[in-house]
């Protein structure tokens, strides 16, 4: 058996195919948790299917994951999966919790149960913070937060902390600010504006509508933070960390580079929609990542401006495969 093996919740979201290649690149027999659903997408991972475990289980099901643990025996395991779609929370308050809470329990008791020795990563969020008392966040910052998806990560961030110290587990939280990527899916604001750009580009769409375009986020490239996920269980005592890039920006800002990317004038195309109006809105998120910096030896190597062309011309080329 491989001296390393990590186990994925969440492999086939955005997060868990980039951690899935950064491990395999490592060296690591990789197992990802996928749930028996009839649409089970695999597109995040087609590339490296062939050489990664897919196994079932369910974090609303304690049992399916106190078996897996016993049958593949990963020396890390990093919990990914969650209901993580901020808007989808207020109309599915209570499948967010039982997921993005405490499928978090149920995992860190199965680790509990299973073997005290696995080391165990929480997916933790900038949305914990949420009406923020103070700028920018760092690990020590109270948190507020503003939506059932929020608050459902402030309990699993906090139940990994309380399992940390009761059961001396190797148990750590990352506490990611926002992460892009072209696998982005299409229900986020920065997906949504690339994707929008790339069909106005291509003549299949008018305009694009948007919520609020003055919240501000704290935006980097998602490889870069799931190399700081990796780095937190490779040390010797478990912590948690703030990991951002520690520069903020709004979504008007995000909107006027794709389009003027594409040489357009994001004011010709951006119409603002009420519906997308959140019923609490975060304005300001900007984390503070000097601990990640000086502990962990961490550093985002994305720019902004290049995070908004990576993502732009990913879905330029997207759409002309798929339409040519």
């Amino acid at each position: 058996m491989p001296e390393k093996r990590a186990l994925i919740t969440g492999i086939t979201g955005q997060d868990g195919s980039y951690l899935a290649e950064f491990l395999l690149e490592q060296g690591y027999d990789v197992v990802g948790m996928v749930r028996r659903t009839s649409t089970v997408n695999f597109e995040r991972v087609k590339r490296i299917q062939d050489k990664i475990t897919l196994v079932t289980g369910d974090l609303l099901d304690e049992v399916s994951l106190i078996n897996m643990l016993r049958e593949y025996r990963p020396t890390e395991v990093y919990n990914l999966a969650a209901q993580s779609f901020v808007q989808t929370s207020w109309g599915q308050p209570v499948f967010t919790g039982e997921t993005t809470a405490l499928g978090v329990t149920r995992m860190l008791d199965a680790v509990r149960i299973v073997d005290k020795d696995i080391r165990f990563y929480q997916a933790s969020s900038s949305e914990m913070f949420g009406k923020v008392v103070e700028v920018p966040q760092r690990e020590t910052t109270p948190f507020y937060p503003r939506s059932p998806y929020g608050v459902a990560k402030v309990y699993g961030h906090w139940i990994t902390v309380n399992y940390r110290e009761s059961y001396e587990l190797h148990a750590s939280s990352g506490i990611l600010f926002n992460h892009e990527s072209p696998r982005r899916g299409l229900e986020f604001v920065t997906r949504k504006i690339s994707h929008g750009v790339a069909r106005i580009k291509l003549g299949l769409d008018k305009d694009l509508h948007l919520g609020n375009l003055d919240a501000k986020r704290d935006w980097g490239y998602a490889p870069d933070y799931v190399e700081a996920m990796w780095l937190m269980l490779q040390q010797d005592q478990p912590n948690d960390y703030v990991v951002a890039t520690g520069e903020t920006h709004s979504v008007r800002e995000f909107a006027q580079l794709a389009f003027g990317y594409v040489d357009l004038n994001y004011e010709d195309f951006l119409v603002q929609d009420e519906r997308f109006m959140r019923p609490a809105e975060v304005d300001l998120l900007v984390g503070n990542p000097a601990k990640a910096h000086e502990v962990l030896g961490w550093k985002p190597k994305t720019r902004f401006e290049d995070l908004v062309r990576i993502m732009v011309e990913a879905d330029l080329n997207l759409l002309k495969e798929q339409y040519r």
